[in-house]
């Protein structure tokens, strides 16, 4: 078995921002020994979310539309609050939308390329920027 790991940057401008990775990912794939396995996408942080999806603009407008209306950006929360939290970034809505996105995902690696359906794009949901993001990817298998 071989183990190959990874990483990339990615800078944001948009306090949200979604952007598809796939390329991005497919490209760091290249560098990998292994032709056969699975592949470990991960972000380091807790405010940016990674997801498969099919990218496309009415979809991500949908997208964005949906997590305002579920976790609206001035929601009250604790951990905006300074009685409760010493954070100061009044953030608490991009962690909360990082929570019911996911922060990792793992595709299927054959022939070195990515098992992805013909409409699945790995994408990258910046819910907290701008900032610079860093992506993990490991690869596990042949």
């Amino acid at each position: 078995m071989k183990v190959f790991n990874t990483s990339f940057t990615l800078t944001s401008e948009e306090p949200t921002e979604i952007s598809d990775i796939t390329k991005l990912v497919r490209d760091t794939l290249q560098q990998s020994p292994v032709t056969r396995g699975i592949a470990l996408i991960n972000t380091l942080h807790t405010t940016c979310a990674l997801f498969i999806n099919e990218y496309q603009s009415a979809l991500i407008g949908d997208l964005k539309a949906l997590i305002e209306r579920l976790v609206p950006e001035r929601g009250g929360y604790r951990h905006d609050d300074p009685r409760y939290s010493d954070c100061e970034r009044g953030n608490a809505h991009a962690h909360l939308r990082a929570a019911l996105l996911g922060r990792s995902i793992a595709v299927g690696v054959n022939d070195g390329e990515m098992t992805l359906g013909r409409f699945q794009s790995i994408i990258f949901a910046e819910l907290d920027g701008p900032r610079k993001r860093e992506i993990t990817v490991q690869v596990i298998g042949e």
